[in-house]
């Protein structure tokens, strides 16, 4: 089960693995926030202490509307109703790993008792403690799925935050966060508009890019680190977009995404033979449009290879799950920075 740094929802998916093969996918439902337990989790961001009861109440509410999903995959497919295990990734409403810091919302002893089913939350922690990066975590569920695929590959996630796996010919893996996703976009339409989200890129088809903004939102110390490396959502701010119209900051902040990703591209050990694109941002033209401008390379969202790209990030925990009740590992120095191989998560029985 994931719930992105977007905030627009929970989403859960059934994968039937043994945490190293993956058998079988297919079972997925993606369920919308309501606008109360949005705000509220959004009043969170920011925050590194949980130690409070305004989050308390929010995690309650949030693991909850979890079961609630759980409930509702499983009378959409009774088959899941076997299930073992449930990965439950939380709500992140703080990253500093530079910090020693990661916090992810959300209580899986009360999904445990809620739902009848073991749950393994906490995934990020052990990593950060280990000096990681505890972002991205995916990478090793994308290296499992991409094992009948031509490499050199790389499989963009374009959530709130935008992150790359690239995989080598011989399966090994890089990872990291390639700069912001959809988060600035849903930002600035949300503040302007009436609207959570640029849905369809209607937005930024409309606008124009403005060169010096986006020079300006360029000039971030982010890009100049080496990877791996990992941001929090809120990592870059609208200032220099601020005197931009609606369409014209959409244009701009859609290309920022776009280019920040090119730039990234610049560090792979050598050019993928394809960009397969999953997260929400897949389902928006310009960015993808923008993206295949600015890398120069074929970019095709993953159902191309047949996978379901809305329910990835969600699958990648029920994976890292299986992996993590048998102690293996989650994490990679050269996917998260870690000095070696790290497993991760908490176990709760119902």
């Amino acid at each position: 089960m994931m719930s992105g740094t977007s905030l627009d929802g929970v989403d859960a998916a059934a994968v039937d693995t043994d945490g190293d093969d993956v058998v079988a996918t297919g079972a997925f439902v993606s369920v919308p926030f309501d606008q109360g337990l949005r705000e509220r989790l959004h009043a969170l961001k920011g925050r590194p202490s949980v130690d409070n009861e305004e989050t308390r109440d929010a995690e309650r509410r949030l693991t909850l509307f979890h079961a609630d999903v759980v409930r509702k995959l499983i009378s959409e497919h009774p088959e899941v109703g076997s299930a073992e295990l449930i990965g439950f990734h939380g709500q992140t409403v703080f990253h500093a790993p530079e910090r020693g810091l990661t916090c992810q919302i959300g209580d899986g002893e009360l999904l445990a008792r809620e739902t009848g089913i073991p749950v393994i939350d906490d995934f990020r922690s052990a990593d950060v403690a280990a000096g990681g990066e505890g972002a991205p975590m995916a990478p090793v569920y994308h290296v499992a799925r991409a094992r009948d695929l031509e490499r050199p590959v790389a499989v963009l996630n374009i959530g709130g935050v935008a992150n790359v796996t690239w995989i080598s010919p011989d399966g090994g893996a890089i990872a990291f966060d390639t700069g912001p996703g959809n988060a600035l976009i849903d930002d600035w339409v949300s503040a302007r508009g009436d609207a959570i989200m640029d849905l369809g890129g209607a937005c930024a088809r409309a606008g124009r890019v403005d060169s010096a903004v986006l020079e300006r939102l360029l000039d971030n110390a982010y890009f100049d680190r080496p990877y791996p490396k990992s941001l929090d959502r809120d990592a870059f701010s609208l200032e220099p977009a601020g005197d931009l119209s609606l369409e014209d900051g959409a244009a701009t902040l859609t290309a920022f995404t776009a280019v920040a990703v090119a730039r990234s591209a610049r560090e792979l050990p050598s050019r993928p033979l394809r960009w397969l694109v999953c997260g929400g941002g897949r389902k928006n033209p310009v960015m993808m449009h923008d993206l295949r401008t600015a890398l120069e390379s074929p970019v095709e969202p993953v159902e191309a290879v047949g996978w379901n790209g809305d329910a990835i990030e969600a699958e990648a925990f029920a994976f890292l799950a299986a992996r993590s009740k048998k102690g293996l590992p989650l994490s990679y120095p050269q996917t998260t920075g870690v000095a070696m191989p790290v497993s991760g998560g908490v176990y709760h029985h119902p």
